[in-house]
């Protein structure tokens, strides 16, 4: 008659604790896998959001020049023509669907009380060599802001050429001073054409006021200077 081999109370509490080790390291392991996967996909959304939002500022400017067209429409059309194509190839180097388009943020009435606004000097200069406060407007950037488009976020057109920014509220010729205010890095740059948004940034003006990597600036305070 067979005997069974019966364990003692310290070696049955030796194997559970084993057992529990064991568990739980995966659980973390698979709690470290998830959390870098989630980080990775919360920035590819953000940079394919920023270029889905540039390339529908852009079509809708294209589609706005052509229901009112005039002498330099068809060379203005293609210019926005290239900067699309440019923002898809974009698009597919960043993994983001190509062609997905969407508008920027409702263009918001400007805010009369400059005083409700956070005083500009409460903003220290960026370090490093990065772009301050009138990096493209000479002396307006120690002039008094009116804080305007409240709520608006800020991205870029894919132009080239010397800073400037476009702009669906304010004529060419209009400095305004865009500050990210997630690095505290500020432009003042002239408006010199027509855009779907309150301020849209050529690649230039972008460059100065940008977080790397990142086509999309969420927190941002646009002033009218001058």
């Amino acid at each position: 008659m067979s005997r069974r081999r019966k364990l003692g109370t310290k070696k049955k509490i030796a194997l559970l604790a084993g057992a529990a080790t064991l568990a739980g390291g995966g659980a973390f392991a698979l709690a470290a896998t998830s959390n870098a996967a989630s980080v990775q996909n919360a920035l590819t959304s953000t940079v394919c959001q920023g270029l889905a939002t540039a390339l529908g500022n852009n079509e809708k400017f294209i589609a706005d020049q052509r229901a009112a067209p005039d002498a330099l429409s068809e060379a203005r059309i293609a210019n926005r023509e290239a900067v699309l194509a440019e923002i898809r190839r974009k698009q597919e180097a960043s993994g983001c669907e190509v062609g997905e388009s969407a508008q920027g943020s409702p263009a918001a009435p400007a805010d009369p009380p400059a005083q409700s606004r956070p005083p500009a000097q409460s903003q220290p200069p960026a370090q490093g060599g990065g772009a301050t406060a009138g990096a493209a407007g000479g002396g307006d950037a120690a002039a008094a802001g009116e804080q305007v488009c409240k709520g608006s976020t800020v991205t870029l057109s894919g132009e080239d050429g010397a800073p400037a920014a476009s702009s669906n509220q304010f004529p060419a010729g209009t400095k305004l001073r865009v500050t990210n205010l997630d690095n505290d890095k500020s432009t003042t740059v002239e408006v010199t054409s027509v855009s779907g948004s309150c301020a849209l940034l050529n690649n230039a003006a972008f460059e100065q006021v940008r977080e790397p990597g990142k086509f999309l600036i969420r927190r941002a305070l646009i002033e009218k200077v001058g």
